[in-house]
C-alpha cells in the first residue's frame, strides 16, 4: 500500500476491529459465566424447596414417604430439573420421572460439575449434603448453549458491519487528516522557478503539520532568494561582459585591417575572432534566458495559420539541409489557427533543426511533421543519429547539457533546447524529447495550444 491514506484506513480498520473481537471474546466469556452461576443458583433454591418439603424428620423417613412429600414438588419442575435422591449403604431413594429410572452422571471428588446424559443432553449438575442422603439436581443446558450461539452470530454480523463501517469512517478520518498535507503539496508543486513567491499558507493551530509547513517555506524562502541571486548574477555579468568582449573583437579585427601579421598569426586572430562570436552568442542567450525566467520578455502573439509560417522559410531550411549533405522532409495534416509571435518560434524551429542536422550521419533524413491533435498544434522533427536514452532525454533542456560531440564543428553552447523550453513556455506551450519508435535517432516535439477564434494582435 503505497498511499498513506490507504495505510492509516488499514490500520484504524485492524485496530478497530481487534478491539471489537477482543470485547466481543471477552463478553463471551463473561455471558457464559453469569448463566452457569444462574444455573447453579436455580439448583441451590430447588434443593431449599426438596430439603422445606421433606420437614425436619426427612431423616427417619423411608422411600415410600420420600417419594410421596417431593414427587409433587418435583412434577411441576420436571422440564426444568432432574433430581435424584440417593442415600449411602441403601441405594437410589428417589429418582424424577423425567430420568426414566437412568442415574444422574457422577464425577467423583466434584460437587458441581456439567455431565451428558443420553436422550437428555449436557447437564449442570449440582449435589447437596443432606445427612446422611445425597440429592443430585441437573438442569439442561440446552437453552444456554442456545443463547451463547446467538450471542457469537450477533457478535460477528456486528463485527462485520464495524469492518465496513470503520473502513468508510477510516478513509474520512485519513482523507480528513490528509487534506493539509494535500494542500502543501499542490502548493509545492506549484512553486516553480517561474512561481517563487507563492507559499504555502499555515493554520493557526500549532500541530506537526504547521511545523512542516513553515519549515517548508522557510526552505522556499531561501530557494527564492537563491535563485534571485543566480538569475542577477547572470544577468549582470551578461551585461558586463558585452563591453569588454567588444573591445577585444575591436582590436582583433584591426590587426587583421593592419595587415602586419604573419599567416599563422593571422589565422590564430581569425579563431580567436570566430570564439569570441561563440562566446557572445552564449552572453545573448544567458540574457535571454535570464530574463524569459524572471518574465521579463513580453511575447505579441498573434493567431495565424502555423502550417503557412512554416511554408514560408521551408525553401531555406531545405536549402541548409542539402548544404550539409542531409535531406528534409516536411508534412502538414488539419487545419487549424494559433497564437505565437513568428520571430521567437522561428528561433524555436531552427535551434532543433540545426541540433537534428549535426546529429544526422551525410545522407541521412530529417522529418518535421505538423499536424494538428484535440486542442493542440503539434510540430515533432525526428533525425537518424544516435540518439538519447530516456534519461539524457530528461536532461537535454537542462542548460549547458551536451551530448554526442563528434568534433569541434560541432560543439554548441548547450544552452539552444534551454531556450527553445523558455520560449514555448512562454507560448503557454510545451516540449520534449524521446527516442524514436523505430530504429536509432531522436525525436523533438513541442505543443502549442490551437486557437477556436481568428483574434488577431492577442498579447
Amino acid at each position: 500500500m503505497k498511499s498513506i491514506g490507504a495505510r492509516i484506513t488499514f490500520w484504524f480498520v485492524l485496530s478497530v476491529t481487534l478491539t471489537l473481537a477482543c470485547l466481543f471474546t471477552a463478553g463471551y466469556h463473561l455471558l457464559q459465566g453469569y448463566m452457569i452461576h444462574d444455573l447453579d443458583l436455580l439448583n441451590a433454591t430447588e434443593f431449599r424447596q426438596i430439603k422445606a418439603r421433606l420437614g425436619p424428620d426427612y431423616a427417619t423417613l423411608n422411600q415410600a414417604t420420600i417419594d410421596e412429600r417431593i414427587r409433587q414438588t418435583t412434577e411441576y419442575a420436571s422440564v426444568l430439573f432432574y433430581i435424584s435422591i440417593d442415600a449411602p449403604g441403601h441405594g437410589n431413594l428417589f429418582r424424577s420421572k423425567n430420568l426414566a429410572g437412568n442415574p444422574l452422571p457422577d464425577v467423583k471428588g466434584k460437587r458441581v460439575f456439567n455431565g451428558k446424559m443420553p436422550g437428555v443432553g449436557e447437564l449442570r449438575i449440582a449435589e447437596f449434603l443432606l445427612p446422611p442422603f445425597d440429592v443430585s439436581i441437573g438442569t439442561p443446558v440446552g437453552q444456554m448453549q442456545r443463547a451463547m450461539v446467538a450471542y457469537t452470530e450477533v457478535s460477528l454480523a456486528l463485527l462485520l458491519g464495524m469492518i465496513l463501517a470503520s473502513m468508510v469512517i477510516g478513509l474520512g478520518l485519513s482523507r480528513m487528516m490528509l487534506r493539509p498535507v494535500r494542500l502543501i503539496g499542490e502548493t509545492a508543486n506549484r512553486i516553480r522557478s517561474d512561481n517563487l513567491t507563492e507559499r504555502i499558507s499555515v493554520t493557526g493551530i500549532d500541530d506537526e503539520i504547521s511545523d512542516l509547513a513553515r519549515l517548508l517555506n522557510q526552505m522556499f524562502d531561501r530557494l527564492e532568494s537563491s535563485f534571485n541571486q543566480v538569475r542577477q548574477f547572470s544577468a549582470e555579468v551578461s551585461h558586463e561582459l558585452k563591453t569588454p568582449l567588444s573591445l577585444v573583437r575591436l582590436h582583433a579585427e584591426k590587426l587583421l585591417v593592419d595587415g602586419n601579421l604573419s599567416s599563422a598569426q593571422e589565422d590564430a586572430v581569425q579563431v580567436q575572432l570566430e570564439e569570441l562570436a561563440r562566446i557572445n552568442q552564449m552572453v545573448d542567450e544567458l540574457l535571454f534566458l535570464s530574463r524569459a525566467e524572471a518574465q521579463g520578455i513580453h511575447m505579441n502573439l498573434v493567431v495565424q495559420n502555423p502550417h503557412r509560417f512554416l511554408q514560408s522559410f521551408e525553401q531555406d531550411v531545405c536549402a541548409l539541409a542539402e548544404h550539409q549533405g542531409r535531406r528534409l522532409r516536411c508534412t502538414c495534416r488539419g487545419q487549424g489557427w494559433v497564437a505565437f509571435e513568428e520571430r521567437w518560434l522561428r528561433q524555436v524551429v531552427l535551434n532543433i533543426l540545426t541540433n537534428a542536422l549535426r546529429a544526422s550521419p551525410p545522407g541521412g533524413s530529417i522529418t518535421l511533421r505538423s499536424e494538428f491533435v484535440p486542442r493542440y498544434w503539434r510540430v515533432s522533427i525526428e533525425d537518424e543519429g544516435p540518439g538519447l536514452t530516456r534519461d539524457q532525454c530528461e536532461r537535454a533542456f537542462e542548460r549547458f547539457v551536451r551530448f554526442h560531440q563528434s568534433s569541434e564543428e560541432d560543439r554548441g553552447s548547450g544552452l539552444g533546447l534551454a531556450i527553445c523550453r523558455s520560449i514555448i513556455q512562454l507560448h503557454n506551450g510545451r516540449i520534449h524529447a524521446e527516442p524514436r519508435a523505430e530504429g536509432g535517432g531522436l525525436r523533438v516535439v513541442f505543443e502549442l495550444p490551437a486557437s477556436d477564434e481568428r483574434v488577431q494582435n492577442l498579447v
